[in-house]
């Protein structure tokens, strides 16, 4: 059985797309996956940051048929230049205790998370090498990080690090088009798959037909106070909408990390739904009584990542044929107007009331609505459901190995 190995840095063990998604998928299809995950002050932790405090505290476990296998987050912290001495280096001696870790498991294929994970990936990889049992090595970015638009010291290096460690790697896997075109322009000969950030197709849907007195706008995620999920700004669109609409929704599924609160102004309290964070199978349900989704990146214009983009809420949405209104982010533009299911504000700094006048269009264009919602669950049903991105996976897990046992041969 072929064994492929998580790796993690900064993520929760329970993150959406590494467990939901990739290690259970790849458990389905057969491979032995065991997850190297962080505690961070000896707790795991929820994607919401909430801490386990009394249970999984065990060094490893068996978690929905995944192993799990844990060290201490603040034992495995390298900073940039001590990465980049040790790749400058061709050093074998990774001192870290997710390199120690990963080599225990003596697996055929190490998937990596983060930056440091990637880091600790190449270290198993050289010293695998070295003792002539070669492994694949996968880089698996979420993010365009270091984000090209931040010109700190920091990320500049963080920048030329990670394009001397993807000549390393044998694989890298990203979230949209323009991110993979973006590593295309650093390795043009590197194998890259896309593997969106949906969710499977949900098989209970049912096309929502709700009152002309009645509209729900639905967030996913994180509120904050700046950069995305604003909550000022949800308070001006509610604020807003509840004017010009009877019976007006702002729904929010999720909401604020773990020990902070949402300060709901009283006036609005009667018009927002909070649910609080719930588990991931459960997600499409909070959905059913939503007609619109909400996005806004706030910070296009110091943020690169921010505009190619494509994050779970957006394919939660779509999923449960619920258009999108998004701010000018430049692969969501791309998508909504390939597939017309949405909404793109011809602006990277929308306000509340920017987004309210496109709820509003929507609200008094039913025919609209109805057309864009239809849409948006074709695109998921004929293209984007996890079901879809399952199988790249699996084919492009299945090419990866089949190189491996090919022999290599040098031309004289």
């Amino acid at each position: 059985m072929t064994k492929v190995c998580m790796l993690v840095h900064t993520h929760s063990f329970l993150d959406t797309r590494i467990f939901q998604k990739e290690a259970k998928s790849l458990q389905k299809h057969g491979y032995d996956v065991v997850m190297i995950v962080p505690r961070i002050k000896g707790k795991l932790f929820k994607v919401n940051k909430e801490p386990f405090d009394n249970e999984l505290l065990e060094p490893s476990f068996m978690y929905e048929g995944i192993k799990m296998v844990t060290y201490d987050f603040e034992s495995f912290k390298p900073t940039v230049e001590h990465m980049q001495e040790h790749i400058d280096a061709k050093s074998l001696t990774f001192n870290h205790p997710l390199v120690k870790l990963g080599l225990a498991e003596n697996a055929d294929v190490y998937h990596a998370h983060e930056v440091a994970s990637l880091f600790a990936g190449i270290g198993i990889k050289r010293q695998r090498e070295k003792e002539g049992k070669p492994i694949q090595l996968i880089f698996d970015s979420h993010d365009l990080i270091p984000d090209p638009f931040d010109k700190k010291p920091k990320f500049i290096a963080m920048g030329k690090l990670l394009d001397d460690m993807l000549k390393e790697i044998d694989q890298l896997i990203t979230v949209s088009p323009s991110i993979k075109a973006y590593y295309i322009t650093k390795q043009p000969l590197l194998p890259i798959e896309i593997l969106y950030n949906s969710p499977p197709l949900n098989k209970k849907f049912k096309a929502r037909v709700p009152k002309d007195t009645e509209l729900t706008v639905g967030y996913e995620g994180h509120v904050a106070d700046n950069k995305k999920g604003s909550s000022d700004k949800i308070y001006q669109m509610t604020e807003r909408s509840k004017s010009h609409i009877n019976d007006f929704t702002f729904k929010i599924i999720g909401g604020v990390l773990h020990g902070h609160s949402l300060d709901i102004p009283d006036t609005l309290k009667d018009n927002i739904s909070l649910t609080g964070w719930v588990p991931f199978e459960n997600i499409a349900d909070e959905m059913a009584e939503v007609d619109i989704g909400w996005i806004d990146f706030d910070d296009l214009s110091n943020s690169l990542n921010r505009s190619y983009a494509l994050p779970n809420k957006f394919f939660s949405y779509l999923n449960n044929g619920i258009p999108v209104i998004v701010n000018k982010c430049h692969d969501m533009e791309q998508f909504i107007q390939t597939h017309q299911c949405g909404i793109v504000l011809n602006k990277q700094k929308a306000t509340g009331d920017d987004y309210a006048e496109a709820i509003l269009y929507l609200h008094q264009n039913r025919d609209v609505l109805k057309q864009m919602s239809i849409n948006a669950r074709k695109a998921m049903e004929q293209l984007y459901n996890w079901e879809k991105m399952e199988q790249r996976m699996i084919q492009m897990y299945e090419a990866l190995l089949d190189d491996q046992q090919k022999p290599f041969y040098i031309e004289k």
